[in-house]
């Protein structure tokens, strides 16, 4: 983004330095990658001001986009390395696909609201992210025709992990999602030679991964 104005390059790097190195995230790609990514195009309708901001952003349909410090715990949660293939539920801005597509070599998004879902791939578009696939569909049985992932990231509130998503997931690979109700707790599966571990992080509160086939493991 050379182009930009400078003030916003110094409004990144303070949301960065500020809001989250000092809340203890350390990983370099992260770091670097949401130092790069514009947030200012991912919230139409709100100042550039606003948008780094330490705080969640409604973006309509009863979405938001995180506040930048749970963004990166997530993604530092996530381990990021470049060449690995992502798959993210609930794309919502895109902002989240945006900053993984930076450091991972592809991205598959999924948003089941048609008019988030065309938004976001219009402004991925737009912004050079050639790396990243979005498409409109209820995630709960995840993307089985790209797997397996190295990534699956959930950006809403699952009651439990829909099982599909497991079998998706490549050995080493990591599962992160926010889980249970209100608030939820950032929680992450690791895949390892078959079995699952899981470790718990953050708490957070995340708006509900909406499907009709939670109740029905069959899918």
């Amino acid at each position: 983004m050379s182009s930009e104005p400078e003030h916003l390059q110094r409004l990144r790097t303070r949301m960065v330095e500020q809001q989250i190195m000092r809340r203890g995230i350390t990983n370099r790609r992260v770091l670097e990658a949401m130092t790069r990514v514009p947030r200012h195009e991912f919230l139409p309708g709100n100042t550039a001001e606003d948008a780094y901001e330490d705080g969640a952003v409604a973006i309509g349909h009863g979405q938001t986009c995180s506040q930048p410090y749970v963004v990166a715990y997530m993604s530092s949660w996530c381990d990021p390395h470049p060449g690995e293939r992502v798959l993210e539920l609930g794309t919502g801005s895109g902002y989240q696909a945006a900053v993984l597509a930076e450091i991972c070599g592809e991205v598959i998004t999924i948003e089941r609201v048609e008019a988030l879902a065309e938004s976001a791939r219009k402004r991925l578009d737009r912004l050079g992210y050639e790396n990243v696939t979005v498409l409109c569909r209820d995630g709960y049985g995840g993307y089985p025709e790209a797997a397996p992932y190295d990534i699956i990231l959930l950006t809403a509130a699952a009651p439990k992990i829909p099982p599909p998503l497991f079998r998706q997931l490549s050995d080493n690979g990591r599962l992160i999602a926010p889980v249970g109700p209100g608030p939820q707790r950032v929680t992450r599966y690791t895949k390892q030679f078959g079995s699952i571990h899981r470790e718990n992080g953050l708490d957070v509160r995340f708006v509900p991964f909406v499907s009709e086939h939670f109740g029905d493991d069959r899918t």
